[in-house]
This record gives C-alpha cells, structure tokens and sequence, in this order.
C-alpha cells in the first residue's frame, strides 16, 4: 500500500464533519482505530510489533541477524489536539512506512534495525502533559504523579491504562529499549510558514511550558447578587489574559490561554471558580519565566479587589532543546544542504534528546496552520517528506 492510499485509510477517522478538525484523544474510540490502522500496516510488512509499558507502539524492520540494537528508530504520534489538522503526527508515522517500502524496493541491505514508532498522549489533549508517553520512556516524569493524571471526565490515567489492558503499575523508564535506540529522526510537518523550500531540517526547540491558574470565588446567583457583593472569579481570570498578551509583548515571547473551565457553568450563575491555562514560550528560558511572573503578579492585583485567591502550578516545562548536532549535519549533508531551522512546537523528539541523538525533518506547511484544520501539506511536498526520509534512513542504517 503507497502513502497516499494509507492517507487515504487515515483521514477519516476522528474528523469532525462539520469543521474538518480531528479529535483523536489518547485511548479513545478514534485513536484506538488509529493504534489498529498502525499494527495492520505494520503486519502487512512483517515488521516486529512492540508495545511498552507507557502505551508506546514500535514496529521493527530488523536485519538478517536479527540484531536489534543501535537501531534508527522513526515515526512520530497519531493524536491530535480537540480540532487539530490532519497532518501533526500522523504525516511521520505514514512516511515512515512509506520510508521502509522505498527501502524494500530498492533492495537496500539493512545492517541497523529500522523501527517506526508512535508515542502516546504527544499532544496531552487528554491529561494535560505533552509527550507524555516519551517522558515516561525516559524518565521524564514520575510514574507516580502520571498514574494520578486525570482527564476532563476526572478517569485517571491509571484506570485509562487498566481499561487498555495495560498495567499501571509497570509504566516508567525502559533502559533495555532506550539502549538499543541508537538515534531518532522524526519527520513532522512545519507548524509555521519559515520553509521556502519542501524539506527542512530542525536544530532546536525553544523553551516552552504549560501553568494552570485556579481562581476561586464564591458562586452565587447572577441577578440577585449586587456588584460589590460578588467574588467573581472570572474578572480576574480576564485580566489574566490580557496580562498574558502584555508580557509576552513586553518580553518577545508568545503566550496563550486556549482552555478554561468554568464551575459551575451556567448562564445564571456567578462562577465559584476558573481554572486556565497558559502556554508560554520564548527563544530564551528567561524570557519564559519572566513573562509567566508577570501574568501571576497582574493575576493576583486583578484578584484582590473581587476577594478571589489565585493559585498557580506548573504542569510542564521544557528548555531549549538543541538537536544532536553531528546527526543533524549528518542528515543535512545526505539531503543536500536545506534548510536549517528552529521550531517552537514541542515534539517527542525532544524529549528523546536527553537520552538519544535526535534529529528532526520538517515538510513544508503551505497555510502556515497548525492545531487547526487548515494545517497542510502539498501532496509533492508529502512525497518529497518521503524521498528524504528515505535518504536519510538509507544513509543511517544501510549504508
């Protein structure tokens, strides 16, 4: 099966017909006939399926020995965010395979095992920490505080993992895979407008973290309720957000408040308390941490008048990653020089960093879109994904 009839066999599924946007939450209906459409690609190769204890999925093209170390391991994840495009993450796993086909009728000798993989929860849609399956492969995270995650409907990630089949108790680093990563090379399509050319090539990731702000109040009812009398959490709340777009000016970096819960939610009711979440992210960890002081500092002022605590905590932050340099100029030097250049989307390429020589390939993004149902990629551009992908896993592991 070509790439574009195993597009074609992915891009249904969990795509909300009314908008165009996908939702494909981690162990969900659609993600799970994503985690299927994976193995059935996989089987219809003869590749070796692998599952951890994370929910992590590998399938591994393995040389004549049967050796399975210093692998080049690919791929990338299969869930979205609530109304992603198409192409985050499930472009890496398609081209992977696509790679592998490539190889196959070429006749390349494989002398590395070559294994495409999908991680879990990358997008943290679900619990709230991105890259959650590769921070728990690597030690990222402690398992501890991952089995107490919780969704939106308040399952634990723990009880999500029992309900999947797998064990709790089991979830956390796995030397023995890891030391048999010898490198990761994801191909990821452009979350940006910055390529002028079909494929690029990272070499870093900004700094970037997640905060929850708890606002609260007390709730009470909208129209009997007179103005001095109310401890309305959500006025604070919105000065919040404009702080947020202030700092980040102020401080060249880019912050976001994209998801808010309101308790109780009615029409009528004065909230007894908000709950947001800012996405902070800048070239320099400074900048980071400067803008999100700021937002907690104007939070607090805005609060007091209303008598409204505020809370702050921070549920993930990752510095720069710079990428493997020696495999990055390696890849470049194999793809003939293109273009070179940092991203501020987070991947689980980055976390595999701090444990493996990691690398990344981006492919052109014609709207400049991503997280949206407008996120492209042209069906050359895909196919020139596919070509230097295959270079480069024919370099690294053939040649």
């Amino acid at each position: 099966m070509g790439f574009e009839e195993m597009w074609a066999a992915l891009l249904p599924i969990g795509r909300d017909p009314a908008t165009g946007g996908y939702h494909r939450f981690a162990w969900t209906p659609p993600e799970l006939q994503c985690r299927a459409w994976f193995l059935d690609e996989a089987r219809r190769r003869d590749l070796d399926v692998e599952h951890d204890a994370n929910g992590n999925m590998f399938a591994w093209w393995l040389p004549g020995d049967g050796s399975r170390d210093d692998a080049v391991l690919t791929g990338s994840h299969l869930d979205s965010v609530p109304g992603g495009g198409a192409f985050d993450g499930p472009l890496g796993v398609v081209s992977a395979f696509a790679a592998i086909d490539c190889l196959r009728e070429r006749g390349a000798g494989l002398r590395r095992p070559i294994g495409v993989a999908v991680f879990a929860e990358e997008e943290g849609a679900r619990f709230g920490i991105a890259c959650l399956g590769s921070r728990l492969l690597t030690g990222a995270i402690a398992p501890a505080r991952a089995r107490a995650l919780t969704d939106g409907d308040g399952h634990t990630f723990a009880e999500v993992l029992h309900n999947a089949g797998l064990d709790p108790d089991a979830i956390g680093p796995d030397e023995d895979l890891l030391g048999r990563i010898g490198c990761f090379v994801e191909l990821h399509v452009e979350q940006g407008r910055a390529l002028r050319e079909p494929v690029g090539v990272a070499s870093s990731i900004i700094p970037h973290g997640r905060w929850r702000f708890d606002f609260r109040g007390e709730g009470d009812h909208a129209g009997t309720t007179a103005l001095p009398d109310r401890r309305d959490p959500m006025l604070p709340f919105a000065g919040m957000v404009l702080a947020a777009r202030e700092a980040a000016e102020r401080n060249g970096a880019v912050a976001t408040v994209g998801k808010v819960r309101v308790v109780p939610g009615g029409v009528n009711a004065i909230p007894s308390s908000v709950t947001a979440w800012l996405d902070a992210r800048a070239p320099e960890d400074e900048a980071v941490r400067r803008t999100v002081a700021e937002v907690d500092e104007a939070a607090r002022v805005a609060a007091r008048p209303h008598r409204v605590s505020v809370d702050l905590a921070e549920e993930s932050y990752t510095e720069v990653v710079d990428f493997h340099r020696a495999l990055r100029d390696r890849i470049a030097a194999t793809l003939g020089g293109p273009p070179v250049l940092p991203t501020g989307a987070g991947h689980d390429a980055g976390v595999l960093s701090a444990r493996v020589p990691a690398a990344m390939l981006f492919v052109r993004n014609p709207t400049g879109v991503s997280h949206a149902p407008a996120e492209s990629a042209e069906p050359a551009d895909r196919l020139a994904g596919v070509e230097a992908l295959t270079a480069v896993l024919d370099d690294l592991a053939c040649g």
